[in-house]
């Protein structure tokens, strides 16, 4: 087999190959791809010779793929893929202020800071639709790298050289207790206090939790270890819920319990002598160049400044 053959594939030969299997005969492949059938059984034998062996099994009931042809159609569907997914990107960067973002956002950012930029931004370029995923930190970096979103929103900073990673939001990390807590109206705790109550925190990956620990290790040379902890919640919204309904204190986001202090269902304690802060990032892969949508939706997301209060 003469592998440098390989080179003088074209993509309407592999096409022909895929349309062949997915339509199942020659005829039906030959109307789909509008070409006469002696055009497309040429265009098998073409790529039957330049990959130097045979692709396709011909039966009185059909066809089939050989172990060879099997290889080189997977192939072939991820290439035609690109193809088609170059075409679309083109596309997208005529239509300067249209096309899909897809993003991948940790719980604060997805639930509580994103709507209001998409709703800005909605207002000023409606044909821009942003796909949004919510995970951890560690998932939000997976999906980042895999190619699986083009942008990231997590609460930690990331030292991955593959990563460009900005500051975009700032946060506080609060304590909350329920409104009828005997802390309710004192002026500040401390840390010692906190350890002794009990505590609901978030589960082990939210970026709220990391935080927190590295704030107690920093501070107190401690971690959570320490703490009364009697139970971790999956997500933000069932520590509200678990504070809420009693179970116990949470230090959160001021951004996930606005709502909740505005309306009385929460009170804010403060710690005494300090403040527990953070950023949010903005992260995307280094070769990435942002396409003018792509570009509109980060400005929007850098021009909004959550309050905090």
């Amino acid at each position: 087999m003469n592998m440098d053959h390989f080179k003088f594939i074209t993509l309407q030969q592999l096409d022909a190959l895929v349309s062949l299997v997915e339509e199942r005969s020659f005829s039906a492949a030959a109307k789909k791809m509008t070409l006469t059938q002696p055009s497309l059984s040429k265009h098998i034998r073409n790529l039957e010779d330049l990959s130097g062996c045979s692709l396709i099994n011909r039966t009185r009931t059909g066809i089939s793929l050989t172990p060879e042809g099997s290889v080189l159609y997977g192939y072939a569907k991820r290439i035609l893929r690109l193809r088609d997914e170059a075409r679309e990107k083109i596309e997208l960067t005529r239509e300067s202020v249209s096309g899909f973002i897809f993003a991948g956002a940790s719980t604060i950012p997805a639930t509580y800071l994103l709507p209001p930029v998409l709703t800005a931004l909605r207002k000023g370029h409606p044909d821009i639709r942003v796909h949004v995923t919510t995970g951890d930190t560690d998932n939000v970096i997976h999906m980042v790298l895999s190619g699986h979103t083009e942008l990231g929103f997590i609460g930690n900073p990331v030292q991955d050289r593959r990563l460009v990673s900005e500051p975009i939001w700032d946060d506080e990390l609060i304590v909350v207790v329920r409104a009828d807590h005997p802390w309710a109206s004192s002026g500040g705790v401390s840390i010692r206090d906190l350890a002794r109550e009990p505590f609901v925190v978030r589960e082990k990956g939210s970026g709220t939790r990391a935080v927190f620990e590295r704030f107690l290790h920093a501070m107190h040379d401690q971690g959570l270890d320490h703490f009364h902890v009697v139970s971790e919640m999956g997500s933000t919204e069932a520590v509200k819920e678990a504070v809420i309904s009693g179970l116990g204190l949470s230090v959160l986001s001021i951004h996930a319990v606005r709502r909740e202090l505005d309306l009385g269902l929460l009170v804010r304690i403060p710690l005494t002598g300090m403040r527990i802060l953070r950023s949010f990032f903005l992260i995307r892969k280094k070769q990435l160049t942002l396409m003018p949508h792509q570009h509109l939706f980060v400005e929007a997301a850098k021009a909004y400044q959550p309050y905090l209060g």
